[in-house]
């Protein structure tokens, strides 16, 4: 499949990119690997395969990796796939559903036990509704709200190919010419999430669509790079990139609306940590999460 490339961005990702990259390379595709100043053996592990290895000096955040991944390349299908994902087959389903000039596409991807991860693989893209709810916490409580369930794409028709709104980044082909045409990623969703999630908004405000792929399949394990951040990193970058993602898209007042709910939700959460055995630091955190969430609501987004 010389007429698709392959992203893979990495980052302290030595035990997951060997299974990947094998898995990749056998398709036939281009693969190039970013890395984002990893301290362990991953940038030895993808070198010793053959593949390119653009290795970066500091962690320039997912966005920019993708990018730069993109550009290294010149085939007309990108697949972006995480280093904790393994093709299994179909990347000729995905490249044939990305045939029409406005298309991407995304396939199913399976957990350990083989389980499809449905909620995960194809999602309808996050409303104010939905964003306010998972702050809040609601999501969790009684998480097949209607709301929910059209977020996380839990009625849709897994079985057979279908137009969605947002497949997973961990596996996802885009064509080259719908990449130009939007920028690609937006590099101020740093270090990461939320970035995916802002390219598949922009491609539906274009008109462009994207596709589920039942026939093509990874394994995915899923948030390989997440615990090696700091619990206090990951928690204001996740609310950060969320609320980044809200005052791009949304109004004055949903955008105000998520910015309470996100208020109201860090002191829930704080007060549940902090009885779970993170005492006061939940309150920092949560705290961080919460003054950050108050200053767009009153001053909106300053980046």
């Amino acid at each position: 499949m010389r007429d698709v490339g392959v992203v893979v961005v990495t980052y302290n990702s030595q035990r997951e990119i060997g299974l990947c990259l094998d898995a990749a390379l056998a398709t036939g595709a281009e693969v190039v690997v970013v890395d984002n100043a990893s301290q362990d053996g991953t940038v030895a592990e993808a070198a010793r395969r053959g593949v390119r290895v653009l290795a970066n000096t500091r962690n320039l955040g997912f966005a920019a990796a993708v990018n730069q991944g993109f550009a290294l390349l010149s085939t007309p299908y990108v697949l972006l796939l995480n280093p904790d994902a393994v093709i299994l087959g179909g990347l000729d389903r995905l490249r044939a559903a990305c045939q029409p000039p406005n298309a991407a596409a995304g396939g199913c991807l399976l957990d350990e036990r083989g389980t499809p991860q449905i909620g995960f693989m194809a999602r309808a893209l996050p409303t104010p509704a939905a964003l306010i709810l998972e702050a809040l916490v609601l999501n969790r409580i009684w998480p097949r709200n209607p709301v929910n369930r059209r977020y996380r794409g839990l009625d849709l028709p897994y079985y057979t190919q279908c137009a969605v709104e947002q497949p997973a980044g961990a596996l996802f082909m885009v064509r080259r010419a719908v990449w130009q045409e939007l920028g690609g990623f937006d590099e101020s969703f740093w270090p990461l999430w939320f970035e995916d999630v802002d390219f598949c908004r922009r491609m539906a405000d274009a008109g462009h669509v994207s596709y589920y792929v039942p026939e093509a399949v990874a394994k995915h394990t899923g948030g390989h790079s997440i615990p090696r951040l700091s619990v206090q990193m990951r928690h204001f970058y996740w609310y950060r990139s969320l609320l980044h993602y809200s005052a791009k898209h949304f109004r004055a007042l949903p955008l105000r609306a998520v910015c309470a709910a996100v208020v109201a939700g860090s002191i829930v959460r704080a007060v549940a940590e902090s009885l779970g055995g993170r005492g006061w630091k939940a309150f920092g955190d949560y705290g961080r999460v919460a003054s950050f969430a108050s200053r767009i609501f009153l001053f909106g987004w300053r980046g």
